[in-house]
């Protein structure tokens, strides 16, 4: 039965990698061709004429379009206009019917204008050099249009970033470009428009770039869409069904939960809520690991927040702030998905060394890589399709293009990420931009066998043989791979915007260059089984100093995050030094951190860590970190004008954003991945559990020992909480000789 398993896993991905190179290019996001469809000079004309003869739908046309940019010498260059009130004109006539077209051009600030002008006058060219800034403007506004690509790049905007390796004029208002809206009649070109209704375009001498336009009703119908509504109204009828059946059976018919169907329930909010939020005091727990997730969550969606906003109204106080040492808690987060790997690894070790041997691990390996498939791809699977559909359905605002790549990444590349290789297959133009995470931690899961044999020989030898060589091959590995490369040492270097792309497509979304931290928590992970029923004895002074040292690497860090996002920063060596150690020694300050922790040497951070608010979080953290991100972009880009930079006024998206993301979490657990891991369970029940024969004789007395307490064969789901091999003892009159046991690895 497993073997079927495997071989249909295998058949459906090979289904979808041809399924992906054999139909062709799905349905865009919006329709292109419909704007080049709807382009009538005539009709235009007809509409002009028709608008100038009304005074008050020339003033909505007029309202909702051009004007200039406020906080031009604070580096804003963009106005959206009224982006819904554009394309909310609706005017129906007799032989016509206007409608309103929202357009965005580009318009370069040094350009001649042939302009009439009073007698007097000698010229009429505007001549930015001819404008007086004062120096810390002048300064600031230089730095911003130095970066400005690479500021794109944080906020998602792939498809904008700008490869420009100029050097800053003396002016930097001579390289500023507004972002205009002009709202136009839908038949007309925005030439044509421009001309009619304000001046003529070519007699002036006015160069503009359309950027893009969009109309009402621009988003076609697409086989996202559908599965996307046929899919999801499937699994909320049946959630339905189930939670009724569930809610009826409890407080209706008043039965014993117990002889309730648990496949039944497995769908059912109530039973899943209930589960969710229920947590046992078990004391083997590592509970400090709850505070550590849950911190390093929140850590990485305050530093989405500040990284994503699309169009701030004062850009060069933003960047400003952001080159601060004010700011090193917001730009030093990228280090904390670091976090995650390491407590990956430690967990994987500590939960399952001492649950098995070589050989039962070999034989439940395909279960090992099925379990965490089914562990980490149902809610990834489900963002997809709702990236894929909603999220473009349901939103709109006058900067829809990023949205409109993710969706159309996720439309093309889907299949991609549900078998975990976009980090590799498609790094410049994933579906689900940060799912590369996701993929790593597949990958290293994939590879970790190679190490967890000689941990599950139950020597300790061959354990520390196959952990610290793991860890040293691939640290040499990476070290080899980061002096090869000669990349910069984070997202946020000025002075290397250009490669800000090739940084993260070959090292930060690389396994090979991410996955020390995950093999420091397999080693440290060894150390805590080891010492799981006793106290690791430390001497006060040695624990001193590894909090110390604790200290140190996370200054270190901090310093030199600060010190690589200075404008003069040029040093290649410490460049490939930080991209091969830097990440490892956080590992390693993490994992004493939660060994300090456990065997009692962290005083109040014990406490504060394993505090229980932090439980329900820590189940959330896995969706939360896959929905903040869409929700965040997406959100950002309905914004219709730009947003005021301020740290308080972040910290307030951030609150905001951290509260609906853990809302939406909650639901999608409920939704989705409850139900599959019920299912999942079953399904390994039913396969590697085998029935327990027994003769029928009225004089023998049959009862069924777990890990010697007597139950009853009914397995509720309480009983499929539980993880890790259990031990099922048939006593038959007293006698309790067989033994059987069953070994399920699992996270």
């Amino acid at each position: 039965m497993a073997l079927k398993v495997q071989i249909l896993i295998l058949f459906l991905s090979t289904c979808f990698v041809l399924g992906h190179n054999g139909i062709e290019r799905k349905t865009p996001a919006v329709d292109s061709n419909l704007y080049e469809s709807v382009i009538d000079a005539e009709e235009c004309r007809r509409q002009i004429r028709t608008i100038r003869r009304n005074s008050m739908l020339m003033l909505q046309f007029a309202d909702a379009g051009i004007r200039t940019p406020r906080g031009v010498l604070t580096g804003n260059s963009v106005d959206m206009g009224n982006y819904h009130q554009c394309l909310g004109i609706d005017h129906q006539l007799e032989d016509m019917h206007i409608e309103g077209k929202y357009c965005s051009i580009l318009v370069p600030v040094n350009q001649t204008l042939h302009l009439p002008r009073p007698r007097d006058t000698l010229n009429s060219q505007f001549d930015p050099y001819s404008l007086q800034v004062d120096n810390d403007t002048m300064r600031l506004m230089k730095q911003y249009y130095k970066t400005r690509s690479e500021l794109q790049l944080l906020s998602g905007n792939f498809e904008e970033f700008e490869d420009d390796t100029r050097t800053t004029p003396p002016n930097p208002l001579i390289w500023m470009t507004f972002r205009l809206a002009v709202c136009i009649p839908k038949p007309c070109t925005t030439q044509q428009a421009i001309s009619s209704l304000l001046f003529n375009v070519t007699a002036v001498g006015f160069h503009y770039t359309e950027h893009y336009c969009r109309i009402s009703n621009d988003k076609p119908w697409s086989p996202a869409d559908t599965a996307a509504v046929v899919i999801f109204s499937v699994i909320g009828f049946v959630t339905i069904i189930s939670t009724s059946y569930d809610v009826c059976y409890r407080f209706i018919l008043k039965r014993d939960v117990k002889q309730m169907s648990t496949l039944g329930r497995s769908f059912s909010f109530y039973t899943n809520g209930q589960r969710l939020t229920t947590f046992s005091s078990s004391g083997g727990n590592l509970q400090c690991i709850d505070g550590i997730r849950t911190l390093a969550m929140l850590w990485v969606i305050v530093g989405h927040t500040f990284s994503t906003e699309t169009f701030i109204a004062n850009p060069a106080d933003s960047q400003s702030w952001m080159f601060s040492a004010e700011a090193l808690w917001i730009t030093a987060a990228t280090m904390t998905v670091d976090t995650f790997f390491t407590v990956a690894g430690v967990l994987l070790v500590y939960t399952t060394a001492a649950k098995m041997n070589q050989m039962t691990f070999l034989k439940n390996l395909h279960w090992f890589y099925l379990g965490r498939y089914i562990r980490v791809t149902p809610l990834l699977a489900a963002l997809v399709l709702v990236q894929a559909s909603f999220l473009n359905r349901w939103y709109d605002g006058p900067h829809w293009n990023t949205v409109i790549a993710h969706t159309e990444r996720c439309r093309n590349h889907w299949w991609s990420t549900l078998l975990h290789v976009q980090n590799f297959v498609h790094a410049r133009n994933m579906c689900i931009a940060h799912s590369w995470y996701i993929a790593i931690d597949f990958q290293l899961y994939v590879v970790s066998p190679l190490v967890l044999i000689w941990v599950f020989s139950g020597k300790k030898l061959q354990a520390w043989v196959g952990l610290i060589g793991g860890l040293v091959a691939v640290l040499i590995g990476s070290t080899i791979y980061s002096f090869n490369l000669n990349l910069q040492a984070g997202n946020l270097v000025p002075s290397r915007f250009p490669e800000m792309m090739d940084y993260l497509a070959e090292y930060y979304f690389n396994t090979l260059a991410r996955a020390s931290p995950f093999f420091v928590g397999m080693v440290f992970g060894y150390v805590l089984h080891l010492y799981r029923k006793s106290r690791l004895q430390i001497p006060c002074f040695l624990a001193l100093f590894f909090w110390a040292c604790f200290a140190g690497i996370l200054g270190g860090i901090f310093y030199f995050k600060y010190r690589i996002k200075q404008f003069e920063w040029d040093n290649q060596l410490v460049d490939n030094l930080m991209n091969s150690f830097m990440r490892p020694v956080y590992a390693v300050a993490i994992c004493w951190l939660i060994i300090a922790c456990v065997h009692g040497y962290s005083g109040p951070i014990n406490w504060f860590l394993s505090l229980d608010e932090w439980r329900l979080p820590a189940r959330l953290s896995y969706a939360m970190y896959l929905f903040h991100y869409p929700l965040m972009f997406t959100l950002n880009n309905t914004t219709v004008s730009p947003f005021y930079f301020s740290v308080g006024n972040f910290v307030f998206k951030f609150m905001s954003y951290m509260v609906l993301s853990a809302a939406i979490s909650f639901f999608f657990i409920l939704l989705i991945d409850s139900p599959i891991t019920v299912i999942f369970k079953l399904l390994m029940d039913s396969v590697k559990k085998p029935p327990v024969k027994v003769k029928e004789d009225k004089a023998e007395n049959v009862n069924i020992e777990k890990n010697g307490t007597s139950n009853t064969m009914n397995k509720t789901n309480e009983d499929l909480e539980k993880s890790g091999p259990e031990v099922i003892t048939v006593e038959i009159n007293g006698d309790s000789s067989t033994r059987i046991r069953k070994n399920v690895p699992t996270d």
